[in-house]
């Protein structure tokens, strides 16, 4: 796997050879200037903790890779950035100036990862190229979405982008629950309930736990208490964020509290990674856990290899006072691709990422290759989903991780030809479409955030500043009743700062403010 941290000489030759694979290249008149020869670019790319990907030796040289440049006639250098170290390692490529043709970013303009660089002026803006190369792309991405990658009236990245916003939910083992005999849980005590009866049973994890709450927030949307950056609301005459609603943080944290006195939490559950979280799901170790509904019958599959009579059913989420619920409501764009202002041919990398929303391109990432992966009979596709786990993983990472714009709500294709992909749909369309929190957003982000860092949320943790206190209160390290004295800590570090920029934004009806929609 090509490693991303580069120092000293390495990273001045880095920089060099990343130039050199930048200069303009033959290419048919759909990728590049010249008949006939490739187009070359570099693309820096988050691994998202596929497993697939990170135990690649060389993604450059994975079969998918090349068969992606064979249909787009490109020669691709794509970058690795560890997941867990995704904004250290983007901070340093833009410190030395080691940055790719294309670079990934998590979302909008003014994302952390970005470290202003959109602002300072590292990437082209891109109207123009769309314009003329790009007329899948501008037709088939909502206006949402690209309304997230524009800065001062210019379009600055391509977004993969999400049609439902309503994306995590909460799993369980349903052959469990149907062996202790109990109902679907709708509330946080039935969801209590039905865990204390897992931890009877045996389940090693009542509920999975993970390292700041990522992926194991569901009783926080419960309680309408997500730390997020997305969760900003009305309080008074002021905007200020979801958890300084006391009454409702310290009720979430409770419950987390229980779950941990109880041991319907993993003790450890503040150092559990991506990889030991999945590991323990797919091992049958988990009771109840949070994910993307998108993956729910990949990782039935990879769990039955180790628990044959498993079944994961996708369910609502723990109810709260308000009869509400739900994990936190995606942005409208899940990845976007920046073009750097010193790339020799923009034009190839906007037709490449064009291609991506087309038919052949739907049927090659969905499908794989006709004859290996699936066959054609009568215009009828026929296609078996693998069972196998590093196939699932495979087929995974080519649906998701190498098709870099689409719509990720769900794979269309592969879904409507079973009824277990039907039954996944309708979750999305009528389950996950009635749940979800949310709140007042605003992008381009406040100032005051980004001056403090400290106190700054991401889309999906809290700020350091007070995610520390949260891990500290269900550990019994502090009295939870210390909430507010939290948010005064919060506050004396630039909080104030970013109250009175929200609010004046609010009052002002700036046009970066997102006020949200109830679901429905």
């Amino acid at each position: 796997m090509k490693k991303w941290l580069k120092v000293s000489m390495v990273s001045v030759l880095a920089v060099s050879t990343l130039s050199a694979c930048s200069k303009p290249q033959e290419a048919p008149a759909a990728q590049g200037s010249k008949p006939g020869e490739k187009a070359k670019f570099s693309i820096s790319m988050r691994t998202l903790a596929f497993n697939h990907v990170e135990k690649s030796p060389n993604i450059n040289e994975d079969k998918w890779v090349k068969l992606l440049e064979e249909k787009t006639n490109t020669d691709l250098d794509i970058v690795l950035v560890p997941h867990k170290e995704f904004e250290q390692k983007m901070a340093q490529m833009f410190a030395t100036n080691d940055i790719p043709d294309v670079v990934q970013g998590s979302g909008g303009t003014t994302g952390k990862e970005m470290a202003g660089s959109v602002q300072a002026g590292v990437f082209l803006p891109l109207d123009d190229l769309l314009q003329k190369h790009g007329q899948n792309l501008l037709k088939k991405i909502p206006k949402e979405a690209w309304q997230k990658e524009t800065l001062n009236g210019k379009i600055y990245a391509i977004p993969e982008f999400l049609s439902n916003p309503s994306r995590r939910t909460t799993a369980i083992r349903k052959d469990l629950l149907d062996k202790a005999g109990l109902p679907i849980p709708k509330t946080v005590d039935e969801y209590l309930n039905v865990m204390r009866k897992f931890k009877e049973m045996g389940v090693e994890n009542p509920y999975q736990g993970r390292e700041n709450f990522k992926y194991a927030d569901t009783f926080f949307g419960a309680y309408d208490a997500f730390p997020y950056l997305s969760m900003l609301t009305q309080q008074g005459d002021q905007i200020v964020p979801k958890f300084f609603n006391s009454d409702n943080m310290m009720k979430a944290l409770q419950t987390y509290k229980t779950m941990f006195d109880e041991g319907l939490i993993n003790k450890e559950f503040a150092t559990i990674n991506p990889t030991v979280y999945k590991n323990s799901v797919l091992a049958g170790k988990s009771g109840i856990w949070s994910m993307n509904a998108n993956e729910a019958l990949q990782w039935e599959q990879q769990l039955k290899a180790n628990v044959p009579t498993a079944k994961i059913e996708l369910i609502a989420s723990p109810t709260g006072p308000d009869g509400k619920g739900g994990h936190y409501l995606y942005n409208s764009v899940t990845r976007a691709w920046f073009i750097n202002k010193k790339a020799k041919n923009p034009e190839a990398i906007i037709k490449f990422y064009d291609w991506m929303l087309s038919d052949e391109a739907e049927k090659f990432f969905t499908f794989g290759v006709e004859g290996q992966n699936y066959t054609t009979e009568n215009g009828k596709i026929n296609y078996k989903t693998p069972t196998d786990p590093a196939a699932v993983d495979e087929e995974r990472y080519r649906q998701a991780f190498l098709w870099m714009v689409q719509d990720t709500t769900y794979n269309k294709g592969t879904l409507s030809m079973t009824d277990e992909g039907k039954k996944l749909m309708s979750v999305y369309d009528n389950m996950l479409a009635k749940e979800g929190r949310d709140g007042i957003q605003i992008d381009p982000g406040l100032d005051a955030y980004m001056k403090n860092p400290d106190i700054t949320p991401a889309s999906d943790t809290a700020p350091p500043v007070i995610l520390q206190h949260m891990v500290k209160m269900v550990y019994g390290k502090e009295p939870i009743s210390d909430w507010p004295k939290v948010l005064e800590e919060w506050k004396s570090k630039g909080g104030n700062d970013v109250i009175k920029e929200a609010t004046e934004k609010f009052n002002k009806k700036d046009p970066s403010v997102t006020i949200s929609m109830p679901r429905r």
